[in-house]
């Protein structure tokens, strides 16, 4: 049991990599956005009011709260997110999506779904999916920010 542990941990491992360096390059080309900072923008498209803190964000990344901080700075350069102050606790900041944001992450959540029709076209049947789906949502399942 723990050899095929290790493999199939090693297995999802290299299937995410190859998935997000297939990626990459079309939301990188087509939308000017790395896949964790389209990541970031599903997050904030699935909260409330669109908004969330960054500590929660960086928990729903399984990153730290600084690296949310340098990877918004840039995002809210290009106007898809804001930085938005609590009004009871101006200690407290959330990261907003934009208007601008939401388009952007619209049309990025088309090219994903486009690339991820690719990458299991030719090799399975809907039962499969149905399957692997069922299984890697049980995987996942007590993973804050699931965004599916």
């Amino acid at each position: 049991m723990e050899d095929l542990c290790l493999k199939n941990t090693l297995r999802l491992l290299q299937s995410a990599d190859q998935i997000k360096a297939r990626l990459s390059g079309d939301f990188s080309s087509v939308h000017g956005l790395s896949v964790n900072e389209v990541f970031l923008l599903m997050h904030l498209e699935q909260a409330p009011l669109h908004r969330l803190s960054r500590v929660e964000l960086a928990k729903r990344m399984h990153v730290s709260a600084s690296t949310v901080t340098r990877m918004a700075a840039p995002l809210e350069k290009i106007g898809v997110v804001a930085r938005q102050a609590d009004s009871r606790d101006a200690r407290l900041a959330f990261v907003v999506l934009t208007q601008t944001g939401l388009e952007r992450v619209t049309e990025a959540r088309m090219t994903f779904a486009k690339q991820a029709g690719y990458v299991f076209r030719d090799r399975w049947t809907d039962e499969d999916l149905r399957q692997l789906s069922d299984l890697l949502h049980r995987l996942i399942a007590d993973a804050p920010g699931d965004l599916t």
